[in-house]
């Protein structure tokens, strides 16, 4: 079990852990009715921190940032030497902690997506984990939260009985998310971002020699070019180059402090 912390990746506060700490944290939480909030980055989600200051804060306040992608792993490694072998992929470690959860007679509360997504999803999880508890299920609204509805949200995952919930609204709203309901709930959240779709069957996962090689982002390109050129052909390059600016030292990177304010309107 490796957890050796957060280490700064271009001002993002990333946790330099591998899946088994990792799931032990959210399990741990789940049991014992313990707010905390995890999301895992890749190359995409990190530079959405790099770009917007306010939310590099809130992703700073998480109590557990992975390294989804490659990319992110190998600046964990060539910043800070901390020797990781592979990075903690979302939808793979979504898996593991469901594992867990299953195991434990944990529920657990699926929030986000589509209707259509969540019915192929739910059957998909019961025949990989028969002993899995779903609670509850929540599509996204695809809108901005209304005056006191995250309230309401909050009583309804409470009220399921759930110990876990996880967030598949997308990069980076779900990480917006995420930061303000953790204060409302008493369990764990995961932002898992494309998780729900892999799962439910509805996007193709690249051969293992490419998600070795960090060559996700252009399998994921090449199924979606006009929804995703812009995060991989534009953002790609300008992460590889605030990385080298880091490293040699010309960009410090700070991070900024985590945010401690919950957002004034979020989607849901």
């Amino acid at each position: 079990m490796i957890s050796h912390g957060k280490r700064n990746v271009l001002g993002v506060l990333v946790d330099a852990v591998d899946y088994e700490a990792a799931a032990e944290q959210v399990v741990a939480a789940g049991r014992q009715h313990r707010p905390f909030a995890l999301t895992a980055l890749a190359v995409h989600g990190v530079m959405t921190g790099v770009l917007d200051r306010e939310h590099n804060a809130r992703l700073n306040s998480f109590d557990l940032v992975t390294p989804d992608g490659q990319p992110v792993r190998w600046a964990l490694n060539l910043l800070h030497g901390v020797g990781l072998t592979d990075r903690v992929y979302g939808p793979t470690l979504t898996l593991r902690v469901l594992a867990r959860f299953a195991e434990e007679g944990l529920p657990v509360y699926l929030y986000g997506s589509t209707d259509d997504t969540l019915s192929r999803l739910i059957p998909a999880l019961e025949r990989m984990f028969p002993a899995l508890k779903i609670a509850g299920v929540e599509s996204s609204k695809f809108r901005s939260v209304r005056p006191g509805e995250d309230a309401e949200i909050a009583n309804r995952i409470r009220a399921s009985g759930a110990r876990l919930v996880l967030v598949g609204l997308g990069c980076p709203r779900q990480e917006i998310f995420t930061h303000a309901m953790r204060p409302l709930l008493d369990m764990p959240m995961m932002a898992v971002g494309a998780a729900f779709d892999y799962h439910a069957g509805l996007l193709r996962k690249p051969p293992p020699w490419m998600q070795r090689a960090g060559l996700e982002w252009l399998w994921r390109l090449g199924l979606e070019p006009k929804r995703l050129w812009h995060r991989y052909i534009v953002l790609n390059p300008a992460y590889l180059t605030r990385l080298t600016a880091q490293k040699t030292k010309i960009w410090k990177a700070t991070p900024p402090p985590p945010a401690t304010e919950r957002p004034a309107t979020f989607a849901v």
